[in-house]
């Protein structure tokens, strides 16, 4: 796409963008009304297009696609509500002033998606801004390039480009979308490319959204529920062959239990991922390019060469990029494994008593997006909570802080900024305007 039609494309969103702000709760229900439509017209492309990007089967896709069309369903149940203003009763020193909160569009909105989940975080971000009244240009990931063609269908569809529009490209098109002075950015990727992005946005004082990822851990103390920990840990890791920026990156495993985890979290992974004693690829899935294949397995490389043990469950094949499941015992805390967002299906194991060795750890290093814990004392799992911090956390199983659309869902520091999910996305792409008035007739 050449400047000159990007900048007239940003021209005409900027223009249409004070429409927007004034459409009602049922013009924009009635928009997102017919995106559900087109989604589920288009299911069986939108799951050819994942297990081509991915190797993803057709219910894995869905887990992309369902909490897209809940995340509508909220949105047109919940607009009227979202939308009216919050009324304060009067104080004494403001006499009879009335005063309310009114939640405004941003205005025009850049959206980036990623690539390992292409679909579900382009559309639930695209689903809060165009409830929040915004207009958008998004960009869907040229690593899913199948996906990003199914994506730019859809939305140009449903919505005329001056309100939403698509645009398909790389990292050249990324660039040129950022010199844009856009109102608000909403990034899902690496922490390496939102700091980028966010110096790119200082450029125009545009706000923005973060969700990017991190080392998220799992801590299994010694009065832990083993079965319960190997199955959520197991499930979590390998889900998009640990492409997911909520999988568990590595465990902290109370050294009374850790045994019995390894054999535990063996028999999990092969029981959910191996068939006949195989490892079925399609119920793994598989890294998104060589380019990470070869990262990951060079973490595992690097791990080893510091004294690490590795247990592989299974055969890697390098031209389809299959990494089979594999397990990282006595890790150095300083192998590249351990220093960097893993992203593939590798879990390095390590060991404690003392639980001040976790959270010390957890203390030095950046703040994660999530956290697992799982054990039976409340007490000792509230003094973990005391000591660390995280963008959510699941007590006894993976990503259940995630599935309730009811919380905000975001990270903190370098697992980002920023909110969303059901309400919290329509306020995160909205301007909190605070209204006071005096002297007015009815």
């Amino acid at each position: 796409m050449k400047p000159d039609t990007l900048k007239s494309l940003f021209d005409k969103q900027r223009r249409h963008r004070w429409v927007t702000k004034t459409s009602t709760a049922a013009q924009r229900a009635e928009l997102l009304t017919r995106l559900k439509a087109a989604i589920r017209a288009n299911v069986d492309e939108i799951c050819a297009a994942l297990n081509e990007d991915l190797l993803r089967t057709r219910r894995a896709a869905m887990v992309e696609v369902a909490p897209v069309l809940a995340d509508i369903d909220d949105a047109v149940a919940n607009l009227d509500r979202w939308m009216a203003p919050t009324e304060y009763a009067p104080i004494p020193a403001l006499g009879n002033a009335a005063t309310a909160v009114r939640y405004e569009p941003r205005g025009v909105c850049l959206l980036f998606g990623p690539w390992n989940f292409p679909f579900a975080l382009v559309f639930q971000p695209l689903v809060a801004i165009v409830a929040a009244g915004n207009t958008a240009i998004v960009k869907p990931n040229e690593m899913a390039p199948a996906t990003s063609a199914v994506a730019a269908r859809i939305i140009t569809a449903v919505f005329a480009e001056e309100h939403v529009a698509v645009v398909e490209g790389g990292v050249d098109l990324a660039e040129r979308l950022l010199d844009l002075p856009v109102d608000h950015i909403f990034f899902t990727g690496s922490p390496a490319v939102a700091r980028k992005v966010m110096a790119r946005a200082a450029e125009h004082l545009a706000s923005v959204t973060l969700e990017l990822g991190g080392k998220c851990p799992a801590i299994i103390n010694a009065d832990a529920d083993v079965d319960i920990a190997a199955t959520h840990i197991a499930a979590g890791k390998h889900q998009n062959a640990g492409q997911i920026c909520l999988a568990p990156d590595h465990v902290w495993v109370h050294r009374d239990v850790r045994d019995e985890f390894v054999k535990k979290y063996r028999a999990a992974v092969e029981n959910r991922y191996y068939v006949d004693g195989a490892l079925a690829a399609e119920r793994l899935g598989k890294l998104v390019d060589r380019r990470n294949f070869d990262r990951v397995s060079g973490y595992v490389d690097d791990a080893v060469a510091r004294g690490a043990e590795m247990i592989s469950i299974g055969d890697s094949d390098p031209q389809r990029r299959i990494l089979a499941p594999t397990l990282l015992l006595n890790v150095a805390t300083d192998a590249a494994v351990m220093r960097h967002e893993i992203f593939g299906p590798v879990l390095p194991v390590l060991d404690f008593t003392e639980m001040s060795t976790v959270t010390d750890w957890l203390q030095d290093n950046d703040k994660p997006l999530a956290m697992y814990v799982f054990g039976r004392d409340r007490q000792a799992i509230e003094n973990v909570l005391a000591a660390t911090s995280s963008g959510g956390v699941s007590i006894n199983g993976w990503a259940l802080h995630f599935a309730d659309s009811r919380l905000p869902f975001g990270g903190i520091g370098a697992s980002g900024m920023g909110r969303y999910h059901g309400v919290h996305g329509f306020r995160e792409l909205s301007h909190a305007r605070s209204v006071a008035s005096v002297g007015t007739a009815e």
